[in-house]
């Protein structure tokens, strides 16, 4: 048994539940341009690898030109940017995790594919009383995930081995970096993907609730 001295979570799907204001920003920018918009539930495979990932799957085939996704994107970060917040919250139970991890000294990181800025300003706002050691959204110089680059980054930035982290995150993006980072991989079920794909893309363990954490610090392989 390794015991875990930090726990890398992913940010949207895990920390907090943004499904809603995503979709409503983007099926804004859709219909402004003239095509149909989704179901919300329908964005929760549209997300998980950046923006312009997300435009190109929302946008329909006769679509996909260059020029259309850029200003899409453009376009869906001016919206977003203005209404992230609207419904944007924690999940339940997050506060009493990071609480209890707080407590115990377990050091506390984030790593989203959401744009760099806008997570510094999403946890700034809606996770203020919490220390985490490091924040790291999408930034040009470090691969997004599920390249292992930035969670390996994280570990050498703390001065820890890939082996010292537990790794929660909701979809198979969030495994894959998992895993390739040599981390503890773990799935959040109250996010936007399901058990099967988590453990299809490698979950180690699954949660309910995430309190359900706190005894995989002390009890992993």
């Amino acid at each position: 048994m390794t015991p875990r001295k930090c726990v890398l979570f992913d940010l949207d799907g895990t920390l907090v539940d943004s499904l809603a204001d995503l979709a409503d920003s983007m099926n804004r920018v859709l219909t402004r341009q003239g095509f149909s918009p989704h179901p919300i539930q329908a964005y929760r495979y549209f997300v998980g690898n950046g923006i312009t990932k997300l435009v190109q799957r929302a946008l329909p085939a006769e679509a996909q030109q260059q020029d259309i996704i850029q200003d899409c994107v453009q376009k869906m970060r001016q919206e977003y940017a203005m209404h992230w917040a609207d419904t944007t919250r924690p999940y339940p139970g997050i506060a009493e995790l990071l609480d209890t991890l707080a407590i115990r000294g377990i050091q506390m990181a984030i790593l989203s594919n959401k744009p760099d800025e806008l997570t510094q300003e999403v946890v700034r706002t809606l996770l203020p009383d919490w220390d985490f050691a490091t924040i790291a959204g999408a930034r040009e110089t470090i691969p997004k995930k599920p390249d292992p680059a930035g969670a390996l980054r994280i570990a050498n930035l703390l001065h820890l081995e890939p082996a010292d982290f537990l790794y929660l995150g909701d979809t198979n993006t969030d495994m894959q970096t998992a895993r390739g980072a040599r981390m503890f991989a773990i799935g959040a079920l109250w996010g936007f993907r399901t058990a099967g794909e988590l453990k299809e893309h490698g979950a180690q363990a699954l949660l309910t609730v995430p309190m359900e954490l706190c005894p995989l610090l002390d009890h992993t392989p």
